[in-house]
């Protein structure tokens, strides 16, 4: 009997799987796809549930991956809720929940296709299922977690497909080939407190930073390549934490963040920021300090036979052709992309990690129509 999609995301949805916390879905999967003939491993590590699974022979030539999340962010206030966040109620052809649209209805639909497919018309190949607790997090011990597993233990997948939410309002009409990097930049310039009536006997570290912040906001990182956007930074703090009107701080943080395009590095990037802080630091005579967190390097999978296989299946069940887009923040595709190639196609994301976030009932079962037909054309 066929997996109902909509009934595995109502269940996983009913798991309060709110990062870190496994909250039971791992565990549903897990009986799952065991029950229907695949191997599966618990590849837990740093406190961070996840979960493989493969139907089929290891080391196969042909094996085709997903990858998804089970984790979701938290609900916010729940009184602002018109539904119980956890409670999958179905109204009005939508299914609500926190993680309905990101990413459990994706999880569901690739793992119904997966399974249906297997039983259907067992492949020449491998089926891989690459499942992390850990997304919405640091992204520390999740999907890096499960392909250091695979690399030790002789597993590989020859594509994959990450089942993130990539349309932006009608189901079909965009799949990620790519994604920007992205680096936050922590700076802080210190001077010399002192009495605002006598600013000659202090050194006034505001004016340095916001030369700097004037300085970074107003360059043009790039104007785009051929398939990105331009590379963009956003200040995203800028304080001293000084509540007296009479006192000159002694220190001022600012925070940016920049989204940056295949034209650049995230080690590029830090040395042109830090370049530009250090010639206004010994302009103003302040020291300075930098903290740097890289989340992804920018990448991109060429357009090719894996996106085509994707875009001709999401055609055939849609009747949309889908834009090749790189648009967006970070996903696990930049984990996923140094292990083979990778791309991103899952629903219409509009509500995602918002209050009454929901999914369309019908677009689950959309999802998991396009999913098996891209598993039976690349194995046909």
């Amino acid at each position: 009997m066929p997996v109902d999609p909509v009934a595995l995301t109502a269940d996983l949805v009913r798991c309060p799987s709110v990062t870190p916390t496994e909250g039971g879905a791992l565990v549903l999967l897990e009986h799952l796809l065991g029950d229907a003939g695949f191997d599966c491993t618990r590849v837990d590590r740093g406190g961070v549930p996840n979960l493989f699974a493969r139907w089929g022979r290891q080391g196969a030539n042909r094996s085709f991956g997903f990858n998804g999340h089970t984790d979701v962010v938290p609900v916010g206030n729940e009184d602002d809720w018109s539904v119980l966040p956890f409670g999958a109620e179905i109204k009005d052809g939508y299914l609500y929940g926190r993680g309905s649209t990101d990413m459990k209805s994706g999880v569901a639909a690739f793992a119904a296709a997966a399974i249906d497919f297997v039983i259907d018309t067992p492949p020449d190949g491998a089926v891989i299922l690459a499942i992390t607790g850990d997304e919405e997090g640091d992204a520390l011990h999740g999907t890096t977690a499960l392909l250091d597993w695979m690399a030790r233990n002789g597993e590989a997948m020859a594509v994959c497909l990450v089942g993130e939410p990539t349309c932006p309002d009608v189901m079909g009409e965009a799949m990620k080939i790519g994604r920007r990097g992205s680096v936050t930049l922590w700076l802080t310039m210190r001077g010399v407190q002192g009495h605002a009536a006598y600013p000659h006997r202090a050194n006034n570290p505001i004016p340095a930073m916001a030369r700097l912040v004037d300085r970074l906001s107003s360059h043009e990182l790039d104007k785009g390549t051929a398939h990105f956007d331009p590379s963009t930074l956003a200040v995203v703090t800028f304080d001293t934490g000084n509540t007296a009107t009479n006192v000159i701080p002694a220190s001022c943080r600012a925070t940016v963040n920049v989204r940056f395009n295949e034209a650049h590095s995230s080690q590029s990037v830090v040395d042109w920021i830090g370049a530009e802080a250090g010639k206004i630091a010994e302009e103003y005579d302040v020291d300075l300090d930098i903290k740097v967190k890289v989340s992804g390097e920018s990448f991109l999978t060429p357009p090719g036979d894996l996106s085509d296989l994707v875009a001709a299946a999401v055609k055939a069940e849609t009747g949309v052709t889908p834009v090749l887009s790189t648009s967006g923040g970070t996903s696990d595709a930049r984990f996923v992309k140094d292990h083979c190639p990778v791309v991103e196609f899952g629903l219409v994301g509009k509500t995602m990690h918002q209050v009454d976030e929901r999914v369309a009932v019908d677009q689950i079962i959309q999802l998991k129509a396009i999913y098996k037909r891209i598993l039976t054309d690349y194995f046909s």
